[in-house]
């Protein structure tokens, strides 16, 4: 298992601000490796309760709340990652734990023996959540491009073509009829950081912020269908 601890933090950007940030950081930070020109994919298949406990808990603000997803990068990727984060106060704290396909494809389905076969502490506290009714509810993908910092593990990324289904729960699937979920012409920057945020990487960010927001894409996918407003 991996764990990380560390501060979030969110903003919309237009294309425009995002494509001069994307500009000004590359300057100073570390691409991440995965960075092409446009970026890399993310997929994330995302779960919940039957109730949508975690995602309510994020409308209604909760100080303590987690969203449980698999996440893979290619799908014809070999594994998937099963994440947890955790929101403690001004933290988020993510763990995961690296599947390989054919367990990922069980538990997108709905069977979660195949983590019992896992020897990490994590794996059973997941597979916990099958008597929690946790079911899969989303995919959300979008295009990724990332920035790095070794000190405070300091991370940027930069968020855009986000787009969502609720009609197949396939993760691995080489073709989604997707929906966007926000206006083509924004995206969204996360900050995140452990400790403090280094003073030359805080001027760049300040220059490109448009306040702060509480989102995750999580709730902006399932707002499309559940008609809550964010």
């Amino acid at each position: 298992m991996n764990e990380v601890f560390r501060q979030e933090k969110k903003y919309w950007l237009t294309q425009i601000d995002m494509q001069i940030l994307s500009g000004r950081l590359e300057k100073v930070m570390l691409q991440d490796p995965h960075n092409g020109a446009q970026g890399y994919t993310i997929r994330s298949l995302y779960f919940d309760t039957l109730g949508e406990t975690d995602y309510q808990g994020k409308i209604d603000g909760l100080e303590l709340r987690r969203k449980i997803r698999l996440r893979a990068y290619d799908p014809a990727a070999a594994f998937a990652m099963l994440e947890m984060k955790q929101k403690e106060g001004n933290y988020q704290k993510k763990r995961s734990l690296r599947l390989e396909r054919a367990d990922a494809q069980a538990v997108a389905r709905g069977q979660y023996d195949p983590l019992l076969r896992y020897a990490d502490p994590f794996a059973a506290e997941c597979y916990g959540l099958h008597g929690q009714c946790y079911r899969p509810k989303t995919i959300v993908e979008y295009r990724r491009k990332a920035f790095i910092a070794r000190e405070n593990k300091i991370r940027i990324t930069l968020d855009h073509q986000i787009r969502a289904t609720e009609s197949c729960w396939d993760l691995f699937s080489p073709q989604l009829n997707l929906y966007p979920v926000m206006d083509p012409f924004n995206g969204l920057l996360e900050v995140k950081y452990n400790g403090f945020l280094l003073s030359y990487i805080k001027t760049l960010i300040n220059g490109a912020d448009r306040g702060e927001l509480s989102v995750s894409k999580y709730c902006l996918a399932r707002s499309a269908t559940l008609h809550y407003s964010l």
